[in-house]
Parts: C-alpha cells; sequence; structure tokens
C-alpha cells in the first residue's frame, strides 16, 4: 500500500498491515507489536523472527483494533530519553516512515523529516480514534500506568513549624491525601540535615521525579514543617520533614515535631549526601529511639485505648532505612565484601553508647554517585521490601493515622523556655515532660506535657524539703495511720459538732482543734492548764509535699475564728443596714402592714396615689398621711403637721396636701380609738424611731469592721487590694458590687458568682459558708 493510499484513507478504521515484511511482505493484518523490533507484525512474521536465539526474549504485545504503536523516536535507543519534559511519557506514533522503517509522532517527525531527502520518505498515516484512546489505557502496560497516577499527586502542609495541625479534621485529612477511608496505609517520613536533598529524593524514589514536594537551589530550606503525600501505587503517606541543622527560630519546638512524626510512621529513611558517616546521625537515631520508648509508646497506648481504635498502634518502633550517597569514597562494607553493612552500624552504635532499641529494623542501602543524576533505583526497592513486611507494622487506615498524630500533638505541645535549648541530646526530656517545678525544692515534675488536664497531679522522682514560706507539711492521723489507713487531718477552729457560735467560745477558751473524720477531736492546743504537747509527738505525723505552681497548697492556717467573728457581725449589720437603708419591697410592705394604725390602708391595696393617681412603680416608695391614712406620692405627702386627735402627739408628722389645708378641720372619728389600735399606733411610732436609730448604729459598726477586715482574713484568702475583678465572670468590682471570698480556693467572687453554700471542712469551715458556683 503506497503512502499516498494510506494518506487518503486517513481517519477510517483501515486494518494495521504488518511493518516487517519478513514473510509476508506486507500484504498480512499485523497481530503483534514487538517493542524491542519497533515493528507491527503478522502471526507468521513474528513467528520466523523470534525464532532466532538473539530476538527470542523480545518483549511482544498483541494489538487491538484501533491500536497504534509508541514512537521510536521518543524512547530513544536505550529506552528512557524523552522529548516531553512536561509529561515525562512515552507518545504514541502520529506516521510511519516506510524507507527507515520507524514510528513517530507528530513532533518527532517535524525534527526529523522535515528537512533534505528526508521529508520525502513515504509515510503511512495512523488511525488515532476515540475509541483508540481507551484501548490504550486498557492495553497499557504497568510502568506506564504507574507513571499516570503520579501524575496526579499533590503535597500539602499537614503541622507547621510551631507544630499546629494544618487540616481540619479526619474528613478533611482523608480528602487532602485524596484516597478512601476504608483504605490501609501505611506511614513513610525522611529525615536528615538541610540541604541534602530529602524533599529531591522523594520525588524521584515515589513520583517518578515530578516536583511533588518543593525543592530549591537556595540557600535557604525549602521545607518548613511537615508536608505530605499519598503514593496511590505503594499505597503509602509520604512525609517529608525539616531538615537538621538549620539555621531557624523555634528550634526546640521543631525538634520536637520531628519526633512526633517519626512515632506514627512505619518506614524512617534518614538521607545523608556525606562521603562518610557522621557521629550526628547515630546521635540522633539514639537519642530519638530513647525518647520514643520513654516519652511515646505510653503514649500511643493511651492513645489507642482513649480513642477506640480498632487497629491498635504498634509501640515497637519503625524501621529504618540509611540512605548513604557518596562520591568520592566508598560504600560501607565494600573494603570487606564479607562484612555486612548493617553488622558494622550496629558496631558505630555501640561505640558511641547510643543503640537504638526501639526501632524494628536497621537497613543500609549506599549509592556512589560518579556522574548526576543520582541512582535511586537501590532505595525505591529496599523501600517495596520493606512495606510489604507485615510483621511489626501493620497498614491501618488514614483516620488512624490523623488520630494518632493529633492525639500526640495535643499531650506534647507547649512553649519550650529558652533555657532549655542548649542540651547534647536531640531530644531531651525537657521537650516532653512537664515544664512545671516545686516552689519549695525546685524538682521538676516527672510526668508527660498538658497532664493535668486529664485530671493526673503533679509528680516527682524525689522527696521534698520543707519551706516555712509555704508550710508545707501534711497531717495524718497517727490512729487511724497505726490501723492501716492514712487519714489528713488540718487545725482548725472548731470541731464539726460546735455551732458557730459554741465553736467560737470553745475557741476562745481552749484554742484550736484537730479532728480526725474517724477519731474525733484528737487534739485541743490549749486544753489544759500547761503542760500541752505538741500535736506531732502525739496525735498526728508530718509528711513533706511539694509545692506546684497554680496550687493554693499548704496553707493550713485554717484557724478562723476572727473570720467567722467578722462574718456574724457582718451578718447583724447587713441586716440592720437593710432595716435602715430600705429592704426590699415584699418586706418593707410586710413590715409597714405589721406595725401600721388599723386606719391605715394596706401597702397591697395602695396603687396608685391617692391624690394625683400616679401608678407607683416597683422602686417607688409609698407614704401614709398620719391623718387620713392613705397612701400618696412623696410630692403629695411633703408636708407635716401634728395629729393629736389620731393619737401621734403634739410633733409634727407627715401628712397629705388636703390634710394639711383642712388642718382646722376636726377629722371625723366615729368610733374612739382601741387599746388595739393604740397598741399598733405605739409598735409604728417604735418602728420608726429603730429605723432612725439603727441607721446610725449601722455607720458606727462599718467602721471598726473594716479596720480589722484584713487583720482578720485567713491566709489562704487574696487581699481585698488584689482583687478587682470577679475571678468567675471577670466583672469589675466598684462601690455598688461588693467582694465576696469563696471559704474554699480564697479567690474573690461577685454576689451572683458565689450563692452557693456548702460545708469546707478542709479549710476548717465545719457549717454551711459561701462558695463559688459550680
Amino acid at each position: 500500500m503506497s503512502a499516498h493510499t494510506q494518506t487518503a484513507e486517513k481517519g477510517q478504521n483501515t486494518a494495521l498491515m504488518c511493518q516487517e515484511s519478513y514473510v509476508c511482505s506486507g500484504t498480512d493484518e499485523a497481530i503483534f507489536e514487538c517493542d524491542e523490533c519497533g515493528s507491527l507484525q503478522c502471526q507468521r512474521c513474528e513467528e520466523e523472527l523470534h525464532k532466532q536465539e538473539r530476538l527470542r526474549n523480545h518483549e511482544r504485545t498483541r494489538i487491538k483494533p484501533g491500536h497504534v504503536p509508541y514512537c521510536d523516536s521518543c524512547k530513544g535507543a536505550n529506552g528512557n530519553i524523552m522529548h516531553n519534559s512536561a509529561t515525562s511519557s512515552r507518545q504514541r506514533a502520529a506516521v510511519r516512515c516506510q524507507m527507515c522503517k520507524i514510528n513517530l509522532c507528530v513532533e518527532c517527525q517535524k525534527r526529523t523529516h522535515a528537512g533534505g531527502n528526508k521529508r520525502k520518505h513515504p509515510i503511512t498515516i495512523y488511525n488515532v480514534s476515540k475509541p483508540q484512546e481507551q484501548d490504550e489505557e486498557e492495553g497499557m502496560d504497568e510502568e506506564t500506568k504507574r507513571r499516570k497516577m503520579a501524575e496526579k499527586v499533590v503535597s500539602f502542609l499537614l503541622v507547621d513549624e510551631t507544630e499546629e495541625i494544618q487540616v481540619k479534621n479526619e474528613e478533611d485529612f482523608i480528602k487532602r491525601l485524596d484516597c478512601t477511608p476504608e483504605e490501609h496505609l501505611k506511614v513513610l517520613s525522611i529525615f536528615g540535615n538541610t540541604g541534602d536533598g530529602k524533599s529531591h529524593t522523594l520525588n524521584h524514589t515515589f513520583f517518578y521525579g515530578r516536583e511533588v514536594f518543593k525543592t530549591s537551589p537556595a540557600q535557604e530550606s525549602c521545607t518548613v514543617g511537615v508536608w505530605v503525600a499519598y503514593d496511590p501505587v505503594r499505597k503509602v503517606v509520604v512525609i517529608d520533614t525539616e531538615g537538621l541543622l538549620g539555621a531557624t527560630v523555634n528550634l526546640s519546638q521543631r525538634t520536637r515535631l520531628l519526633l512526633k512524626v517519626l512515632a506514627i510512621s512505619d518506614l524512617v529513611i534518614y538521607r545523608t549526601r556525606a562521603d562518610r558517616l557522621h557521629n550526628d546521625l547515630f546521635k540522633f537515631l539514639g537519642d530519638a529511639s530513647e525518647a520514643y520508648l520513654k516519652h511515646f509508646t505510653k503514649e500511643l497506648k493511651a492513645t489507642t485505648a482513649r480513642c477506640g481504635l480498632d487497629v491498635p498502634l504498634s509501640t515497637l518502633g519503625p524501621g529504618v532505612i540509611i540512605f548513604h550517597e557518596t562520591v568520592y569514597t566508598k560504600l560501607l562494607g565494600s573494603d570487606h565484601p564479607s562484612e555486612v553493612p548493617e553488622k558494622l552500624i550496629q558496631d558505630r552504635f555501640r561505640k558511641l553508647s547510643c543503640f537504638p532499641e526501639a526501632f524494628s529494623s536497621i537497613h543500609y542501602k549506599g549509592t556512589r554517585t560518579y556522574n548526576p543524576p543520582t541512582d535511586f533505583s537501590g532505595l525505591r526497592r529496599a523501600i517495596e521490601q520493606q512495606l510489604e513486611n507485615n510483621t511489626t507494622r501493620s497498614p491501618r487506615q488514614p483516620g488512624v493515622i490523623y488520630k494518632a498524630l493529633k492525639a500526640l500533638s495535643d499531650r506534647f505541645s507547649g512553649e519550650i523556655p529558652d533555657e532549655q535549648m542548649a542540651h547534647s541530646s536531640f531530644f531531651p526530656d525537657e521537650y516532653f515532660t512537664c515544664s512545671s517545678v516545686c516552689l519549695s525544692c525546685g524538682c521538676g515534675c516527672k510526668n508527660s506535657m498538658n497532664h493535668v488536664k486529664e485530671g493526673i497531679p503533679h509528680e516527682s522522682r524525689s522527696r521534698c524539703r520543707y519551706s516555712h514560706q509555704y508550710d508545707n507539711r501534711v497531717y495524718t492521723c497517727k490512729g487511724c495511720y497505726e490501723r492501716g489507713k492514712e487519714v489528713s487531718v488540718v487545725p482548725k477552729t472548731s470541731a464539726s459538732t460546735d455551732s458557730p457560735w459554741l465553736g467560737l467560745a470553745k475557741y476562745a477558751w481552749s484554742g484550736y482543734v484537730i479532728e480526725c473524720p474517724n477519731c474525733g477531736v484528737v487534739y485541743r492546743s490549749r486544753q489544759y492548764w500547761f503542760g500541752n504537747q505538741d500535736p506531732v509527738d502525739t496525735v498526728v505525723r508530718t509528711e513533706i509535699e511539694h509545692v506546684w505552681p497554680g496550687t493554693d497548697g499548704f496553707l493550713k492556717d485554717n484557724n478562723n475564728a476572727a473570720q467567722r467573728l467578722l462574718d456574724g457581725m457582718n451578718f447583724m449589720a447587713q441586716s440592720v443596714s437593710e432595716l435602715s437603708l430600705g429592704p426590699t419591697k415584699a418586706v418593707t410592705s410586710w413590715l409597714t402592714d405589721q406595725i401600721a394604725p388599723a386606719y391605715w390602708r394596706p401597702n397591697s391595696q395602695i396603687l396608685n396615689c391617692n391624690k394625683c393617681g400616679i401608678p407607683f412603680k416597683d422602686n417607688d416608695t409609698k407614704h401614709h398621711c398620719r391623718a387620713c391614712g392613705e397612701g400618696f406620692c412623696d410630692g403629695c405627702s411633703s408636708k407635716s403637721r401634728p395629729v393629736p386627735e389620731r393619737g401621734w402627739g403634739a410633733a409634727p408628722v407627715r401628712v397629705c396636701d388636703s390634710c394639711y389645708d383642712n388642718r382646722g378641720i376636726q377629722l371625723d372619728v366615729s368610733e374612739p380609738q382601741t387599746d388595739e389600735e393604740g397598741g399598733t399606733l405605739i409598735a409604728r411610732k417604735v418602728g420608726e424611731a429603730v429605723q432612725s436609730t439603727l441607721g446610725a448604729v449601722v455607720t458606727a459598726i462599718d467602721i471598726p469592721l473594716g479596720l480589722v477586715k484584713d487583720a482578720a482574713r485567713p491566709v489562704y484568702w487574696v487581699p481585698d487590694h488584689e482583687i478587682l475583678h470577679c475571678h468567675n465572670c471577670r466583672k469589675e468590682f466598684n462601690v455598688k458590687l461588693s467582694k465576696h471570698h469563696c471559704r474554699a480556693c480564697g479567690q474573690g467572687f461577685c454576689d451572683e458568682c458565689s450563692h452557693d453554700r456548702r460545708t469546707v471542712p478542709s479549710r476548717g469551715w465545719d457549717h454551711p459558708v459561701r462558695e463559688m458556683l459550680t
């Protein structure tokens, strides 16, 4: 078939003819495509050609209708040179040169057959139709499929340099990975010094050189924080980390972040491009192993229980591959072929006394680069072999991976003080343990970070020492201790069985008491006239405990007799003050009606002023005219005159305007004044006198209370002058908003936030007292 005929038939579904012409002279229909022969072959030609010994192992593919062969120029002679760097994939041919016997894509045809005599070569134009594209996908070889899958992969920032997770939740994590929630995955991460090409290694090992992870020739590190991408071919979450030994801020936090990544990984690559293995590699892995065993195994177990994970998180660390690239020096073990590189690495760890016990395995993979680019094929095979091993680390769902990272981030978070940055270890304990220090002895807490949020108290590995400033002695009942129980007791003003006032009287006579819930009162400080012994020698044992910041600790001065006395006086003063300065509406109306004369209209029946008719509001004061007994507002009853006919004597009293104007007219008192009415009138006079008198009494009481209030304050109470806002609602205190101390914690609260009443035996309050709302 001539070139012109083929060209004329472009677009028609013509059959592909044999291009080899070895037996059939090009007359038979092509059945196979031999990639190494570079031609389409019929059945007869394929059999005869590949009987030969040198052609027997050629890779041949059975073609389907609409099939188009690959461009021979794209793949080149060695099969790995490609002109299309954007896609890095072989192109299908558009034409076949009958004279050169090669298949060419459009670009290769323009490049090789556009000039000279070659432009006159007869060509066959391949028919490319839409069904052919589908066949191309189905007939794609495994390597091409992998490349096509890798083209869609993108990376994203998982954790920034301040250890903050950048995905919203588990669903967002799965969505950005572009995988299904049911997929079972493994996690691979890479570590190494800055500038050693970690991102470049991941790009070429997993993604065929595509820049999934950013690389840069600049001096500054191009990877900040933790970046993640998903390899759909190997079903592995690939994590790129920030380099070690870089000039960065927040160095301690960034170093701690590396160990969190290592803890959730199944396989770790330590990438080094030094001609010799340096000590920092072994030191990093050794310190990481020690920190993992000390801090992370326990937390991973707790995470499994706390989150209810179906797949338990392995407490055995990940496997490690040391990827060593050299230029001028030999690879490890090449001088002694009989020695395994892994054994030489183990000997090096032992010499440095930092053997990494936590890691499930350590493998060495080296490559010597005489001329770039670096060969990553050996590393790729080693990785695939380790990922297939599920003996110690099983694949798990992406949601489990996210929960583990979230749990570790919540536990080990927070700023690290600057003085803790200079350490000989890569991962000192200060990066993962509580930063609280005992105020008395200076020893640190041994628990993990943020343990207080889970209700776990502070603990220390060493004993504390006594400090008079904090009085950190704890009393326990000696009698209970001898019976096998440990019951804490505290000195206090009175016993729980004493009433408040009786307790004060006993305190004045016999001193403070020590009361055990089981044994009752075991000690009174002034029980005898003389010879009273110290309680430590007789009834209690003492222990010295740590004083942690943020706790009121061991302020055991619970002798609150002075404050209790003041509370009683305050109650009396408040009652007197309320009586004289204006009680609530209900109490006022009731009290007035109880002592009012019989001819006065009851307060409950007075809704409007009897003269002007203005309705009374809640805060308005109702005034009774002493002559007629009706209710008036202040403006309509501002005058006064004697009302002797009602028994008020010769002294002027409040009357309404009408009664004042009619003062010359005698009131018609139809019935004589009874003893009862006279009694109520006398009661009213007494009530008014008492209100007037007690107003002065309140002022007199306020003066001494203000003077002694601060002196009577229990030691654990916050001083009044330091309380500016309510400890709960943060309202600012002023003249109208009074301060109240919680008897349990000693903080200052407003009245609304401290309504509750309960006993506080630990502070010496055995009867219900004020406490903040819970």
